[in-house]
């Protein structure tokens, strides 16, 4: 154990997470900025709809990196979240678990090969356009537009660039020499986690967070939107929602009729979609 990983023992695993998250979020294009703003934008259910990773892993299936009966069961878990409005420790554990053993040994480029194709077949078409506009906003006003994720790092920058934003933060896995060793940097970039890692990112940047506004769809991010002078909830869950309405948050749903009542895969991702279609996004079982 390094002297850094000692140190990191003692203290909460959201933090670990939140810093590591800010360290590795880089600038994927140069604008000139407000120095002193930034807007934050969850991704699942507010950009997308649905689970990215879901759809990430949708098609690694199709490639036969797994089965679909693993996407099955990344669904699954994420639906029992959403139906009893709480995370599940035992499945949160094993499909981290799952997930970390499948990463291990696998080359961060694999990565991105696999994301920037399989978003452009499964994710692009899912995009919500009022919300891009809303990044478009911030942009055009100079204020530098960050998603933040419990995605694996190297997805949600993904998006980010594909997205033409400044950047991005999600989990980030350990690596040595351009593989994944399997363990996490504290903790999937989840709840408070994200929290951490906007105030990290805020702290490098030198960001005022009173003049920062964030996004997202789910009570999972009140940490992370109760930083920021403008809190926007969009496409909220039920609990967002009041909680949105009684802090006189705005208030944003996208989602009309039968396609709101199917958006599917819940934006939390839960732990287990951050870590657990990592699996996917490193091939959880690599073709012969």
């Amino acid at each position: 154990m390094t002297p850094t990983e000692s140190a990191d023992s003692h203290r909460p695993p959201a933090v670990v997470a939140g810093e590591a998250a800010a360290r590795r979020a880089e600038t994927t294009q140069e604008l000139n900025v407000d120095p002193n703003a930034a807007a934050f934008f969850d991704i699942d259910n507010t950009i997308v709809r649905g689970a990215s990773l879901f759809h990430l892993a949708r098609g690694l299936a199709k490639r036969k990196f797994f089965t679909m009966g693993d996407v099955g069961s990344f669904a699954w878990k994420q639906a029992k979240f959403r139906v009893a409005g709480r995370e599940d420790t035992d499945d949160i554990a094993s499909v981290i678990d799952a997930a970390l053993s499948f990463v291990a040994g696998h080359e961060v480029e694999e990565v991105v090969s696999l994301g920037d194709e399989i978003f452009d077949e499964r994710i692009e078409d899912k995009l919500y356009a009022q919300t891009i506009e809303l990044t478009r906003t911030h942009l055009r006003a100079g204020q530098r537009v960050w998603l933040v994720s419990a995605a694996p790092v190297e997805m949600a920058s993904l998006i980010a660039r594909k997205l033409e934003l400044t950047g991005a933060l999600g989990t980030v896995s350990e690596i040595a020499d351009g593989v994944y060793t399997g363990k996490l940097a504290g903790a999937p970039l989840h709840g408070p986690a994200k929290a951490e890692a906007v105030r990290a990112l805020a702290e490098r940047e030198n960001l005022d967070l009173t003049l920062c506004s964030a996004y997202s769809d789910s009570s999972n991010d009140i940490p992370m939107l109760s930083l920021v002078g403008q809190p926007v909830a969009i496409n909220p869950d039920a609990k967002l929602r009041r909680h949105a309405k009684a802090m006189g948050w705005h208030i944003h749903d996208y989602r009309t009729g039968r396609k709101a009542a199917r958006i599917g895969v819940p934006s939390a991702l839960v732990v287990g979609a951050a870590a657990g279609v990592a699996a996917g996004v490193v091939s959880s079982r690599r073709r012969k």
